[in-house]
């Protein structure tokens, strides 16, 4: 990729201006891999274990999803969008993330898999039926790919708003008032995971699944040693798809960061966010627009203080965008809105925090002082 100005006349591409300062340079992680086992489709959806299955009914519906099942051990949650669900809570002696679930183009992949990795193509019971392989990622987080799952109908949506622009008055003799409603959630986009193991975690999933890297992120004076985050898609070819599905960054701690569910607008986003609050949730970051990605955004907490993020307008990549490279910086996460708090960057300390440092420097992993001052120095830039 050329490293030369760009000028007003010169053509745009996502990677020029806010998606991305520069290009690879020589000798620098591809992003992709030659030879993958098979190509992901998507993301199907995540499975969590809580204790309190009624709690956390309460909070996804007002969280905005829709209700696709409900046993006394298991609930399923689904956006507005036809597909499977979005979500699979059991019922466990603890709150935890299990894992991400990725679908498969086709059945054919399940096989693959299971030749390449040693594993078993086995049913699985979710509602509808489906086939899956159980999987385990370099972090130790267990990765599950589905295919022949249910494919749930579309709900009614909450259409978007009808906006005047300038001199381009599309509304006129109406008013604009959105209900304080939840945003309804149309569909998962994606999950971010911590790990120790960036580099091994990070070609896992490219050489087993097929994901491309839309953007890489390096500390300040240490890009020679490698990135230190990824956001990565799924590869569909021609297909433009989601900026990530997937990203990754390296840290101390192993497993869920966020997950990030599409609503319609940013109207439904600022209403919902007004809703969230009379009931009494946190909001952890937003209202704003991210950098990679673009992303309209707000994060919450939920009772078991997980986050979860409700997004609109992300960007989508095809097949031939080439992985972008930027500083990491917290003054980096967003366009505009308002500072980043230390409850979104997980910099708040605690005696679990301090052990899980403490312990991740010990461990056989990526994380040494240099690249842990580094980090810390990015997440407060």
């Amino acid at each position: 990729m050329s490293h030369t100005p760009v000028n007003r006349a010169a053509p745009q591409t996502p990677h020029q201006d806010l998606h991305s300062e520069q290009g690879a340079l020589r000798g620098e992680h591809p992003g992709r891999s030659r030879n993958p086992v098979i190509k992901a489709a998507d993301l199907a959806w995540l499975e969590f274990e809580k204790p309190d299955l009624d709690q956390a009914e309460v909070f996804a519906r007002d969280f905005g999803f829709a209700i696709a099942a409900r046993t006394e051990g298991e609930l399923w949650l689904r956006g507005t969008f036809a597909g499977s669900p979005c979500m699979v809570i059991r019922k466990g002696g603890t709150s935890r993330f299990i894992g991400p679930a990725f679908r498969a183009a086709e059945r054919a992949d399940l096989d693959r898999l299971a030749r390449a990795t040693g594993g078993t193509v086995r049913d699985i019971g979710v509602p509808g039926g489906g086939q899956s392989v159980a999987l385990l990622d370099p972090s130790g987080l267990p990765v599950r790919v589905v295919h022949g799952t249910e494919q749930l109908s579309e709900l009614p949506e909450q259409e978007p708003l009808i906006l005047n622009f300038g001199t381009d008055h599309r509304r006129t003799n109406a008013t604009q008032r959105p209900p304080r409603e939840p945003s309804r959630i149309q569909r998962l986009g994606h999950v971010v995971l911590e790990t120790s193991v960036f580099a091994r975690t990070l070609d896992w999933y490219l050489d087993t699944l097929g994901m491309i890297v839309s953007d890489f992120l390096f500390l300040d004076g240490q890009r020679e040693r490698g990135p230190t985050m990824a956001f990565v898609r799924c590869d569909q070819g021609s297909v433009a798809v989601d900026h990530h599905t997937l990203a990754l960054h390296l840290g101390p701690g192993t497993g869920y960061v966020h997950s990030a569910y599409q609503v319609t607008d940013l109207d439904a986003i600022g209403a919902g966010g007004e809703y969230l609050t009379e009931r009494g949730y946190r909001r952890s970051w937003g209202i704003g627009r991210h950098i990679q990605g673009s992303q309209l955004f707000d994060y919450w907490r939920d009772p078991d203080h997980f986050m979860l993020e409700h997004f609109a307008d992300g960007d989508l990549f095809s097949c031939d965008l080439e992985p972008g490279w930027a500083p990491m910086s917290a003054s980096g996460l967003a366009q505009w809105g308002p500072p980043v708090t230390r409850d979104f960057l997980g910099a708040t300390p605690s005696p679990a925090k301090l052990r899980e440092v403490i312990t991740a420097l010990r461990g056989d992993n990526e994380l040494d002082p240099a690249r842990l001052l580094g980090l810390m120095k990015a997440m407060s830039s």
